[in-house]
Parts: C-alpha cells; sequence; structure tokens
C-alpha cells in the first residue's frame, strides 16, 4: 500500500508544478545568482586586461620637454597624445569624456630645472569619479621609474653608486596558489548561492498552509485518515525537493560560467570538480529541509495568506548573515563553523575553492547541524498541526 505521505508529496508537487509564481521564482533564482558572479568576474577580467590589449591613453601638454619620459612611456603600451595648454575648466571637460586617463602637464621651466638638478614639475590631473584606478596606478609606474633612473644617472656622475640610496633590498615571494586566490574571492561571491535555497520554496510553504487555509481546502485535508505528522511531512518535502532542485541547477550553471571564464587572466582559477560540487550538494540537502521545514513552520501561525508572506520572508535573513556579514568579519576558518546551518556549507564551499584537502568530519558535521535543525522545525510544525487549538483556529 503506498505511504499516505507519499500520497500528499505527490499532490502537493502537483500544485507546486502548476503554480507559475513558484516555477518563475525557482527559474530567477536558478540563473540570477551564476549570472551576476560571472558579470562581475567578467568586468575584473575586462578591467585587467583591457589597458594590456589596448594600451592607455594619456593627455600630456609639453610633451617635447621629456623624450625620454615619452618613450619610457610608449613602452610600456601607453598611448601619448599632444594637446596645447589647457585651462582647469577645459582639463576637467576633457577628463569628463573619458577618452583619456589623465592629464600629464609638464612645466615651462622642466628643462631648466632638470638641468641645474632641481625638481623638475610635472602635474598629473585625472577623474577620481571615474574608475581608472589601475590604469592611473601603471602611468604613475613610469613616473617613479623615471624618476629613479634620473636620481641613479645623477649619482653616478658624482661617483656614487646607486646602491647608496637602497640600504634594504626587499624580495617578495608569493606562496598563495591561484586555487588559494581564487577562494578568497569566489569563495566569498559562492556564498550567496545559499541564499536562493530559503526562496525555492518560499511559495510552496506559504501557498500549502496559509493559503490552503485561506481556501478553506486545508479543513478538507484535515479531515482525511491521515495524521498530522504525515500530512505536514507531504508538504515539507514537497518544499525540500524544490529547493534542492533549484540548488542542483544554480551549481551546474554556475560550475559551467567559471569554467567557461579566463580566470588566469587574473591569476585565478575554479578546479573545483563535478565530484566536489556533488558532496557539497549533498550536505546541502539537510539544509533544504531546513528551510522548507522552518518556512513551513512560521507560515502555519499566520492568520492569512498575506501576514504568512510577510513573516516567512524574515526567514530569508537566516542564510543572509552568514553570508553577507561573517566574510566581512575576516574570520579565520574554524571548526565550530561547521556546526552552524548555512555557515558550515559556505565554509565548506570556500575551503574547497582554495583547494584545501577536507577530511570526513567537516562534511558530517554540516549534514547533521542541518539535518538536526530541519527535523526540530518538523517536529514543531507537526505537533502544531495535531494540536486543539490549531485544529479549532482553521
Amino acid at each position: 500500500m503506498k505511504s499516505k505521505l507519499l500520497i500528499v508529496l505527490a499532490k502537493e508537487w502537483k500544485d507546486a508544478l502548476r503554480d507559475k509564481r513558484a516555477m518563475a521564482l525557482l527559474a530567477l533564482f536558478v540563473v540570477m545568482y551564476p549570472l551576476m558572479i560571472g558579470f562581475m568576474l567578467n568586468r575584473i577580467i575586462s578591467r585587467s586586461t583591457t589597458p594590456e590589449r589596448e594600451g592607455i591613453e594619456l593627455t600630456v601638454v609639453g610633451a617635447e620637454r621629456a623624450p625620454t619620459l615619452m618613450t619610457m612611456f610608449k613602452q610600456k603600451n601607453i598611448n601619448v597624445h599632444a594637446s596645447e595648454p589647457l585651462t582647469e575648466d577645459a582639463t576637467g571637460a576633457l577628463l569628463r569624456t573619458r577618452k583619456t586617463v589623465g592629464l600629464l602637464k609638464i612645466d615651462a621651466a622642466f628643462s631648466e630645472n632638470y638641468a641645474a638638478m632641481r625638481p623638475a614639475r610635472v602635474e598629473l590631473w585625472f577623474d577620481s569619479a571615474v574608475d581608472n584606478g589601475h590604469k592611473l596606478d601603471e602611468v604613475e609606474d613610469v613616473l617613479r621609474k623615471y624618476g629613479t633612473a634620473v636620481a641613479s644617472a645623477r649619482l653616478l656622475a658624482h661617483g656614487v653608486s646607486p646602491v647608496t640610496l637602497m640600504p634594504v633590498a626587499v624580495q617578495r615571494y608569493d606562496t598563495g596558489t591561484s586555487a588559494s586566490r581564487s577562494g578568497v574571492l569566489i569563495g566569498a561571491m559562492m556564498g550567496s548561492f545559499f541564499v536562493p535555497v530559503f526562496m525555492f520554496c518560499l511559495s510552496t510553504a506559504v501557498d500549502g498552509t496559509a493559503g490552503e487555509r485561506e481556501r478553506r481546502s486545508l479543513e478538507v485535508l484535515m479531515a482525511q485518515p491521515v495524521r498530522a505528522a504525515q500530512l505536514i511531512g507531504g508538504k515539507i518535502l514537497c518544499g525540500t525537493a524544490l529547493a534542492a532542485v533549484g540548488f542542483g541547477l544554480e551549481l551546474m550553471f554556475a560550475h559551467g560560467i567559471l569554467k567557461w571564464l579566463p580566470l588566469e587572466e587574473i591569476g585565478m582559477s575554479w578546479r573545483l570538480t563535478v565530484a566536489d560540487l556533488g558532496l557539497v550538494y549533498l550536505t546541502t540537502l539537510p539544509l533544504c529541509l531546513f528551510a522548507a521545514a522552518f518556512e513551513t513552520a512560521l507560515a502555519m501561525n499566520a492568520k492569512s495568506f498575506r501576514e504568512a508572506q510577510s513573516t516567512v520572508s524574515l526567514a530569508v535573513m537566516v542564510p543572509i548573515i552568514p553570508a553577507v556579514i561573517v566574510p566581512t568579519l575576516d574570520l579565520q576558518t574554524a571548526a565550530w563553523m561547521y556546526d552552524v546551518p548555512v555557515l558550515s556549507q559556505i565554509t565548506l564551499l570556500r575551503e574547497l575553492a582554495k583547494g584545501q584537502a577536507l577530511g570526513l568530519l567537516p562534511y558530517v558535521q554540516a549534514f547533521a547541524t542541518s539535518l538536526v535543525a530541519g527535523l526540530a522545525c518538523y517536529a514543531f510544525a507537526a505537533r502544531r498541526l495535531g494540536s486543539e487549538k490549531y485544529v479549532l483556529s482553521v
């Protein structure tokens, strides 16, 4: 004989598939977060590689006064455009066109001061409201190297070694791998992937409790020969299934985008395999149960459909706190993080993205904590549905 819980699950699943709002919400969040991450990373890659491919446009007033400096600019793929002297208003208007990264003004007395070994003045004008930070750094780096080269030549002319000005020689060694650099940025971004888990089942949780209560169809279901635990369990399992399907599709979509992006252009990589993501998905299944049970328990106590929507919307704050706020605290990964629902799954994904070798215990902790929380919410909802006070208020 077919289980009554499965009969309720089948009924709720058919209702969910007929709900265009629930399906639209699922489709939206499946593609929205992966596309957001893909767009942001693509912008970072584009900003980092565009100067190398196309060069940097720099307008210079008095370029003929510093020919060696102009040569150094060209060697760094900085395209110099000579200009007549401009007023301050004209300079601002030029920079607002965004056709040049900045305006370099070489003082009329540059050659005289240079020959007299006095500081030769140059002015670099730029618009800080324009996102040209990386390009300006390239220009300023050339100016610093030019000044260092001139100072070294003058010291040699006086019989002094330029090494005198460098009492300490610093050699930098970066032990970070491309995977670890990826984990810091991509891991933080992918923490937002667990927010939609609580959105996928929101519509089902509200409609299956407060909605049916308002339509008076819940009375018919409660009059059937089925226990409260089976009735509410079927509704919760339907929400769990929707959340699991949505999260799985979201993870696959994101994996495809990150494998396609040329992350090596910015010194990063995406090395997670389908097996790694499969383990993350398995540890997230209890989180789907927790999300569905928690939202169902909240919606049951609402007296109307609209009130249930407002109340259950607060459940979205549960994943937002660990996904958005915790990363800003710059906390070191600790064992206790695997004992907190949502945070445990985010930590797992971040550590895997860094290329860290994780044992079995973190997976067990992440799975168990979410499962316990989900079962607790289910037990509360079943007891609430079976109480005489709730039955009389339907």
